[in-house]
């Protein structure tokens, strides 16, 4: 599309879901202003098109309003930006309009859009605010059934100082300040006459909540979030991926094993002898618990399992100690750049009792894979003497691992 045409605004779409129960009988609509250019965020592009925690920037904020129920959204875009008007042409979940060369501009044209819909309230948003919460968007939803307009924000908390030079010249009263967030919310009809008024004065404003004052309108306060951030720096783009949790690599793996008894005097479980009148019987140890685990951190990493790693053929293994299997495991999870989060392993037998020794269990897992011992659980149930288990035939132990890579 040529730079001195202007793309046409998108014909409105009616929104195949209805709005909450309780605010039926109004039609709330997003307007997401998307068409500045970001040049302090660097990177090269506009900052709502840059990479963040494996998507764009946009596409956190438009999902953020989707998955708080607002299915209407107007987006603003730069008349420049030809590959992203034909990419989100194609969407009918979106109505599109063209920016102006101010933000108040910007967001006038997608009121004006909105105008033409079956739309009572508007949220307006930056683009650059991709961490918003439901609970934040619906507050505002919910404070505009009692007030004409509501934005959310956070009081002031730190001193405020007067700076020149890189030295501090004076103090401000910090008493009554806050930090403004969006969206901030209207009812259409207000909001649209107020920026009308504004255009016609030739004016400008820092956001929608000056333009709504500039016209005697009184706004709401609402709790804002602090993760709520709007990037603007190089920075930001790092704590906005911590708050959306979009950069982890979550994985959850599960082991399973059964040994049978035999001679012997004590079992060794999860890495602690405790005396019995029979043994296991297995290549190694034997140790049930820690291969169940072992297995399931394998299988976290989809790395296979303790045979794949160390195959009973070979006789190195004969009578092993397991903890030398288990190490392995969190070795090789830590290669691949995992933490480990928690691992829970259940003992499944009839005898020996499991809870009196449950305790150094725990202790000892967790030392084996040097994690905290609140994150390793160790517990045990009867099958009812249902079973080879029931029979006491032998022992099995069920295992899950959650694995996270940061």
């Amino acid at each position: 599309m040529p730079s001195d045409q202007q793309p046409p605004a998108r014909a409105p779409t009616p929104t195949d879901q209805p709005a909450p129960a309780h605010h039926a009988h109004h039609q709330t609509a997003a307007l997401i202003v998307a068409a500045g250019r970001g040049t302090r965020a660097g990177g090269g592009l506009p900052k709502q098109w840059r990479p963040l925690a494996g998507r764009r920037v946009i596409d956190w904020t438009l999902d953020a309003f989707q998955n708080a129920g607002i299915h209407r959204i107007a987006l603003v875009l730069s008349p420049d930006d030809t590959e992203i008007w034909q990419e989100f042409t194609t969407r009918d979940d979106l109505l599109l309009t063209h920016g102006g060369t101010t933000r108040a501009q910007s967001v006038a044209n997608g009121l004006e859009l909105l105008a033409n819909c079956e739309v009572n309230h508007v949220l307006i948003h930056d683009a650059a605010r991709p961490c918003v919460s439901s609970r934040v968007i619906q507050d505002v939803v919910a404070a505009l059934d009692t007030h004409l307009a509501a934005a959310p924000a956070l009081a002031v908390t730190d001193a405020l100082w007067r700076g020149s030079d890189t030295f501090v010249t004076g103090t401000e009263d910090r008493t009554g300040l806050f930090a403004a967030q969006t969206p901030q919310g209207f009812h259409l009809a207000e909001i649209r006459a107020a920026h009308l008024h504004l255009a016609k004065t030739g004016g400008d404003a820092a956001d929608d909540v000056e333009v709504a004052r500039g016209a005697g309108i009184d706004v709401a306060i609402i709790p804002g979030d602090p993760d709520n951030i709007k990037i603007t720096r190089p920075e930001d783009f790092d704590r906005a991926a911590r708050n959306l949790g979009g950069d982890m690599d979550v994985r959850l793996g599960n082991g399973y094993d059964v040994h049978r008894f035999g001679p012997g005097n004590e079992v060794v479980l999860c890495g602690v002898p405790v005396a019995h009148d029979r043994g296991l019987q297995g290549h190694s140890d034997a140790d049930v618990g820690l291969h169940a685990i072992t297995d399931a951190l394998y299988g976290a990493l989809a790395e296979g399992d303790i045979g794949r790693h160390f195959p009973p053929s070979d006789d190195q293994w004969k009578g092993a100690a397991s903890d030398i299997f288990l190490r392995h495991a969190a070795e090789l999870a830590r290669s691949e750049g995992y933490q480990i989060s928690n691992v829970d392993c259940t003992l499944v037998c009839e005898f020996p009792k499991i809870t009196p020794h449950a305790a150094a269990m725990r202790a000892a897992v967790a030392d084996i894979l040097s994690i905290d011992i609140s994150r390793v659980s160790i517990k045990a149930t009867t099958s009812e003497r249902l079973g080879f288990t029931g029979r006491s035939e032998g022992i099995a132990a069920i295992a899950t691992a959650c694995v996270v890579k940061p």
